[in-house]
């Protein structure tokens, strides 16, 4: 019995077209931050990709369209499965509000090095260009909707200290994961990886919860079985 191979042919040119996003992608990161956003053109991306310039047209709409994929990507984090996925999986089932602190901190070592860069090309490039004055936009809101989906795991468990509203905590979660701050500690004032993560979990937990709170092996309302 003759087995179909088509399956196995779509795979593997889905497989090679991630591969030439990902080059195009790698590609036009470099030279954004090599030569800066306004002096890259779209012609200079598609020789160092060996592709016509129709074609990275065609597959991002042009330099914007490719800043908004590099940084989407980098919000993804380097695993199989995206950065947001597995903090929304450890949540499910981590029940001390200090250990998913410190999770976020460490999520957060992971994606910044990939996200600060072009973020703040973006915010650079936004002063004299409307369009990437939206994506700057866009790309803020969005980084508030998730903080306020985090902070929804605490205040919806009783986790956040007196008086820290959820909106309070947002603001809080938000401010801490800025590139901005990434950008003072760690390209600047020279931190590790490790020191500007276990910072980002203490601070916030010295922010949102209160000390005297015991560690907890039980969500609020959840009885044991």
């Amino acid at each position: 019995m003759k087995k179909d191979t088509r399956a196995y042919d779509s795979r593997g040119r889905q497989a090679q077209a991630d591969r030439s996003r990902d080059a195009i992608l790698d590609i036009a990161k470099n030279r954004f931050l090599a030569n800066g956003y306004a002096a890259t053109t779209m012609a200079s991306i598609a020789a160092d990709a060996g592709v016509a310039v129709d074609t990275v047209h065609k597959a991002f709409g042009g330099k914007v369209g490719l800043a908004r994929a590099i940084f989407e990507r980098g919000l993804a984090g380097e695993g199989m499965i995206s950065a947001p996925q597995r903090s929304d999986d450890m949540q499910n089932v981590e029940l001390d509000p200090r250990t998913i602190l410190h999770r976020w901190g460490m999520f957060s070592t992971e994606v910044a090095p990939l996200v600060a860069p072009i973020y703040l090309l973006i915010r650079e490039a936004a002063a004299a260009d409307p369009d990437m004055a939206t994506l700057l936009a866009d790309s803020q809101h969005e980084r508030r909707k998730r903080m306020r989906h985090n902070a929804r795991t605490l205040a919806d468990r009783g986790h956040l200290r007196e008086g820290v509203t959820l909106e309070g905590a947002t603001d809080m979660l938000w401010t801490y994961s800025s590139p901005e701050l990434y950008e003072l500690l760690v390209m600047n004032c020279g931190w590790d990886a490790a020191r500007y993560g276990r910072f980002l979990g203490e601070a916030l937990a010295a922010a949102l919860l209160d000390v005297s709170e015991p560690r907890n092996n039980q969500i609020p309302g959840r009885r044991e079985r």
